[in-house]
């Protein structure tokens, strides 16, 4: 059974920095388009930052130079590293995976067939 399960939400400062992880079973990371999404009450998912099957990244505008998306293959999960973490941050993060995801969908969640429950980030002073 395919599952990504993700952690290291939590409350931070502005200025800070939190790690996501996201553990995948059923699957091997290495062979699938991984990606990070958020969402906030009100508005769409978002893409943030995406690793192709060929380690190529893709982030949002808004998070370039500060969010770094990585994985780790022997324990096959994925990571997204946030520093400078800013209020307009704030939102529930959610890991994705997908085997087919088109090279200009990858910060598009409608190529993604299998989705965490998401883990909360808040950045407030």
């Amino acid at each position: 059974q395919v599952q990504v399960v993700e952690s290291g939400g939590g409350s931070v400062q502005p200025g800070g920095s939190l790690r996501l992880s996201c553990v995948a079973s059923g699957f091997t990371i290495s062979t699938y388009t991984m990606g990070w999404f958020r969402q906030t009450p009100g508005k769409e998912r978002e893409g943030v930052a995406a690793l192709s099957t060929y380690d190529t990244t893709t982030y949002a505008d808004s998070v370039k130079g500060r969010f770094t998306i990585s994985k780790d293959n022997a324990k096959n999960t994925l990571y997204l590293q946030m520093n400078s973490l800013r209020s307009e941050d704030t939102a529930m993060y959610y890991c994705a995976a997908g085997p087919w995801v088109r090279g200009g969908y990858r910060l598009r969640d409608s190529d993604y067939n299998y989705w965490g429950q998401g883990t909360q980030v808040t950045v407030s002073s």
